[in-house]
């Protein structure tokens, strides 16, 4: 049999999972999965006869090393700053890996490694990077081919929740993982193109830039923009694209009201609130404030944040709890973003019923014979309950495709890479449409930013 060595056993490595195992029989695979909880692993099995749970420990070099010699090729679940060492033991023993993460400095050190031994080192291949990689490059590819010129491409992506299990004023719970949302677009300006011009926007203001976009049947969303829109312009061939930008969906009035959050300060992960275990929520949102010596805790945030007494801005932070007297915070030595994500994961959880949802939505800009076009191309996904979600199925399945592929020698171009090629992307995309992840591609009129072709 042929052995896949799956290494995490995390929310995203579900559909992934059940991919291997349904096609192991046909495909003669025996798949182990790996992970520091063996329980967890070997529910991610189902008892399946052609997979193994093992309890798997990363930084257990001998375990690792064995564990990977074993395999023929391996799909690495973990965290993107544990990648490495699985990598380089990948080299040593010559075997493909696959993995979900952004292609880190140190992983692209090996790609002429990787190339000389012949192996295939596929990242960027879940869903955001990965479906929209593959979605974006299949579109530009087929302007290209035509002959048209690209002069835009926006690309937006928001793991949300499904409008049926859609229940709080934000609009939101969480689909991945919480720390991530509390700390997005930390970490430097967002930066982009747009008609030309390079636009940068700091943290503290990037709440407040956000822009619409309807998708049919789903209503309306907003976007914010991501830390680094210009890394893919070479990537993409964008290089002489007159707008280049990359953002995350929500729904339309989220961000005004986490930009409340970010005001205060509750986003800060650099320094420890003193006495949070004993801290209540109340007081935490307290310790934002000015002191005065009869104004409550509510009044004080109104005044400084200028809240009016009928926005509902106010009403969502009622909802949050961040006023609660009662409720401790527990938790010892915490940052501010570690106790708002304690405080926001209780009020944002998916309950047992509750279904997610993906949302993707593609703009693309060209010219062709002297006329500007646009095509708009979205995907919507939802998913099947807690433990198949929308969000494990577009990360898991196009990794499990894409290791299959791999193993089966139709996907075949060594070295450190992304899947933005026609081998990679065109089989992939196509598979994934069996299993409901399909883009919907029209052609709209194109507007751009400035069609007077003013200075801005």
């Amino acid at each position: 049999m042929r052995h896949i060595l799956v290494i995490g056993a995390g929310r995203s490595a579900s559909s992934l999972i059940k991919y291997l195992l349904e096609n192991s029989e046909k495909e003669n695979l025996h798949v182990t999965i790996g992970d520091l909880s063996e329980e967890l692993a070997k529910q991610k099995t189902n008892h399946h006869k052609n997979a193994t749970a093992i309890a798997f420990d990363i930084f257990n070099e001998t375990q690792r090393k064995a564990e990977i010699q074993k395999a023929d090729i391996v799909v690495s679940m973990l965290p993107a700053h544990l990648h490495l060492e699985v990598a380089k033991d990948c080299i040593t023993y010559k075997k493909h890996m696959v993995t979900a993460s952004y292609i880190s400095p140190a992983m692209q050190e090996l790609d002429a490694a990787a190339k000389e031994n012949g192996l295939v080192f596929m990242n960027e291949i879940g869903l955001d990077p990965g479906i929209d990689h593959m979605s974006a490059m299949k579109v530009l590819d087929e302007i290209r081919e035509k002959g048209g010129n690209i002069i835009l491409f926006e690309s937006f992506c928001g793991g949300l929740v499904a409008p049926e299990s859609d229940t709080n004023l934000w609009n939101y719970k969480f689909t991945w993982n919480p720390r991530n949302v509390v700390l997005a677009g930390q970490g430097g300006a967002a930066k982009f193109i747009q008609e030309g011009n390079y636009k940068y926007i700091p943290y503290s203001k990037l709440f407040r830039r956000t822009e619409f976009l309807e998708v049919e049947g789903y209503g309306r969303f907003e976007a914010y923009a991501n830390r680094d829109s210009l890394k893919y312009r070479s990537v993409y061939g964008l290089d002489n694209a007159l707008t280049c930008y990359r953002g995350t969906i929500r729904r339309v009035g989220y961000s005004r009201a986490w930009d409340i959050l970010v005001q205060l300060g509750m986003t800060d992960d650099s320094y420890i609130i003193d006495n949070s275990e004993e801290m209540t929520y109340r007081e935490f949102t307290n310790s934002f404030l000015p002191y005065h010596p009869t104004d409550t805790v509510e009044i004080k945030l109104r005044a400084l944040q200028k809240i009016d007494q009928d926005d509902i801005i106010w009403d969502k932070l009622v909802e949050i709890d961040l006023f609660n007297p009662n409720k401790k915070v527990g938790l010892v030595k915490a940052t501010p973003a570690q106790i708002l994500e304690k405080i926001l994961a209780e009020k944002w959880a998916l309950e047992p019923n509750d279904k997610d949802m993906i949302v993707m939505y593609h703009k693309f800009g060209y010219e062709l014979n002297g006329e500007k076009k646009q095509i708009d191309s979205t995907m919507v996904c939802i998913g099947d309950d807690q433990t198949y979600t929308a969000m494990a199925k577009t990360v898991g399945l196009p990794v499990a495709i894409a290791t299959l592929k791999i193993l089966n020698k139709e996907i075949t171009t060594p070295g450190v890479q992304l899947p933005i090629t026609k081998e990679v992307y065109t089989p992939i995309l196509k598979e994934l449409e069996s299993y409901g992840v399909i883009f919907k591609e029209i052609e709209v009129p194109y507007l751009g930013y400035n069609p007077l072709n003013v200075k801005s």
